[in-house]
Order: C-alpha cells, then sequence, then structure tokens
C-alpha cells in the first residue's frame, strides 16, 4: 500500500467511526414542563452541548401538564429509535404514579433510564417571625401549640415535591403545622416574604434571593448532605436523623431503545455533566450536575417509587 493510501485510510477512520456514533437526523428532548423552569433550562443546555457533540439539531418540545406527565406520556409512547428523549424529573418519574389514577405509561415499563443528570436539596426558610435560627428550634416552635395557633406551610399543591417534604418532616418530628396549598411558587414567595405563611419547603433557585435580601430566615437543606451551593447551612438531617428529601432529573427515553444508542447518549451525558460551564449553569438554578450508569439511575427510580408510594400512603392522600 502507498504511503497516501495509508494516509487516505487513517483519515477516513474517524470519520467512519463518527457516523456509526453520531445520530443520523435531529433530535427532541421533551420538556415536560412549561419553558422558563428547570426542567425547561435542564433541557436547553443539555441540547445545546449534544448538538455541538454530534452537529445535529437537538429540538427541546415543551410538553407541560399534569405535573410532568404529559410529555413524560408523550416521550414513552415515542418511537424507540433514541431520537425522542425527555428530561424526567422525580415528579413525574417517582410521584405522580401514586398521585393520577389515568397516568399513561409505567415508569419501570414504557420508560428507559439513560442518566442522572442534576440533583438538588430543597432549603427550608421561615419568615422572621417565627422564634426559630435552626431545625431544633422550629420543632420547639412547633410542639406545644393550641390549634389556632399552629404554624402553617405553603407547598405547590398535595403530591408536590414541597408538599411531600413538610409533612416527612411532621412524621419525622412529632409536630403539627398547617398545609397551605398554592399554585405556583410565585404566589408561596410573596406570602412567605409578606409573613402569611411561616415556613416553606422550597427549590433553593426560588428562594435564596430572599434569604440572602434577609426577608426570609434559611434554616437547612434537605439532602443527605451540605451543599456547595450553600456554603455553611446545616442538613435537616443533622437535627432530624435520616431525613432526606432532594429532587433530581434525569434522561430518559422509551422502553425498548437499543443498548448502542443508550450506551452513546449516556458516555456524551457522562462528559457533559463534567463541562465547567454546565455546572455553573445549573448552579445559578440551585442544584448540581451529576451523571450516573443507567443502572444506577434504574435503581434510584425504583427506589424512590417504592419510598414515595409509602409516604403517600402515610399522609393519606387519595388519588386522583
Amino acid at each position: 500500500m502507498s504511503k497516501i493510501a495509508r494516509l487516505a485510510l487513517g483519515l477516513a477512520i474517524p470519520a467512519t467511526a463518527q457516523a456509526q456514533t453520531s445520530p443520523a437526523k435531529p433530535l427532541r428532548i421533551i420538556a415536560p414542563f412549561p419553558a422558563g423552569g428547570s426542567s425547561d433550562t435542564i433541557a436547553r443546555v443539555i441540547a445545546m452541548k449534544l448538538n455541538e457533540a454530534w452537529g445535529q439539531p437537538v429540538v427541546v418540545d415543551n410538553r407541560g401538564g399534569v405535573g410532568g406527565s404529559l410529555g413524560t406520556e408523550v416521550a414513552a409512547k415515542s418511537p424507540p429509535d433514541g431520537y425522542t428523549l425527555v428530561v424526567g424529573n422525580i415528579t413525574p418519574v417517582a410521584i405522580n404514579i401514586n398521585i393520577y389514577r389515568k397516568i399513561g405509561y409505567d415508569p419501570v415499563r414504557d420508560l428507559t433510564p439513560i442518566s442522572l443528570a442534576v440533583t438538588g436539596p430543597q432549603i427550608v426558610v421561615v419568615h422572621p417571625s417565627v422564634p426559630a435560627k435552626n431545625i431544633k428550634e422550629l420543632i420547639n416552635a412547633a410542639r406545644g401549640r393550641r390549634e389556632r395557633d399552629r404554624l402553617n406551610y405553603g407547598s405547590s399543591g398535595p403530591g408536590s415535591i414541597s408538599h411531600l417534604a413538610a409533612e416527612l418532616f411532621k412524621i419525622a418530628t412529632k409536630v403539627d403545622m398547617v398545609h397551605i396549598p398554592y399554585k405556583g411558587s410565585a404566589l408561596i414567595t410573596n406570602d412567605i416574604v409578606g409573613g402569611h405563611l411561616d415556613i416553606v419547603f422550597s427549590d433553593m433557585a426560588v428562594m435564596l434571593p430572599h434569604v440572602k435580601s434577609g426577608r426570609v430566615r434559611g434554616l437547612a437543606v434537605t439532602g443527605p448532605k451540605p451543599t456547595p451551593l450553600v456554603p455553611g447551612m446545616p442538613t435537616v438531617a443533622d437535627a432530624v436523623p435520616g431525613f432526606v428529601m432532594e429532587s433530581w432529573w434525569g434522561v430518559l427515553g422509551p422502553a425498548g431503545i437499543p443498548d448502542t444508542v443508550v450506551t452513546r447518549v449516556n458516555t456524551e451525558l457522562q462528559r457533559i455533566l463534567q463541562l465547567n460551564d454546565v455546572k455553573e449553569r445549573f448552579a445559578s438554578l440551585g442544584v448540581e450536575a451529576k451523571s450516573s450508569t443507567p443502572a444506577e439511575f434504574s435503581a434510584l427510580i425504583k427506589s424512590e417509587l417504592a419510598r414515595y408510594a409509602k409516604l403517600i400512603k402515610d399522609i393519606g392522600i387519595t388519588p386522583e
């Protein structure tokens, strides 16, 4: 073989490998919540990086509704060719099946876990009028009150992560608080800042600006360990051993995606989630980039399904 022929062959090998490992047409990533929220932002960051890596358009398709379940169902019923993915989070993947009777998919049977992408604790905040500067003081402040004087907490509605976190706290500490459901985080924020609410278990991105301004007091985060996103803030588990309530997002596809495609997407996500600009963008949302293997993500989903089925039953939420 001539020198020129060997050189031509050497140049052809990477191109062939690229053709074998890159998608052949545009991809769609479903964000099962409206534009502008955390799920949408996470999906867009991932889509941009996949586009850069593969040279194919990656379109984000917002399909909000039923707490994320509408868009997740669309993904579950899409062709299992790897060209439709979904950024699913804890609510439509692990909670809603225990809340709604007519969910059109089974999270284990109808979805293929590819990789965890993001995790984030909630932050426990109180209005400054509540006499508590830490979780132990909050427990003491909530105990022994007459019914009309009980502390209240706001949530995004029955079965929301903010509701389940507060109810788990009540069970773990044997305190009683009044639940006030809302239809959105903006209204909750207005009322905790205005003194109409005592306590909120909130996504950090929503509440951190008000903690920093002093309009609300941050007591602890709900993850298994302190987070670098809020340096120096303790965990609820420091005062209530075993208490953990953490949100997460991950990339999934329909059931039946070929293993080669799952491996390809997972490998790329592992790389993307280590990029500094991605970590910084997610940190601005109050969450942390964190990848996994498909098997690890599958195990997490199964564990969370069992955990929330029990918690929802213990709380007494009746499926709608």
